[in-house]
């Protein structure tokens, strides 16, 4: 929401900005996809290498704590 008073805010003061702005927020978008994914598959890899670190604690820890 506070982004789309802030678009409008722009429209009021600068309308051909804002107008650009708005044709290329979904080019932008589409081009942020695959820095998207890359960040999602890190984290994925992050967390397997924290999981696997830690699978030996856990199971030396037993079964009475989570």
């Amino acid at each position: 929401m506070s982004k789309f008073f802030l678009w409008l805010i722009l429209l009021i003061f600068c309308w051909p900005l804002a107008l650009l702005a708005l044709l290329l927020f979904p080019i932008v978008w589409l081009l942020l996809i695959p820095f998207r994914l890359l960040g999602i598959t890190v984290s994925a890899v992050l967390d397997l290498f924290k999981a696997v670190i830690t699978l030996p604690a856990r199971l030396l820890r037993g079964p009475g704590r989570t």
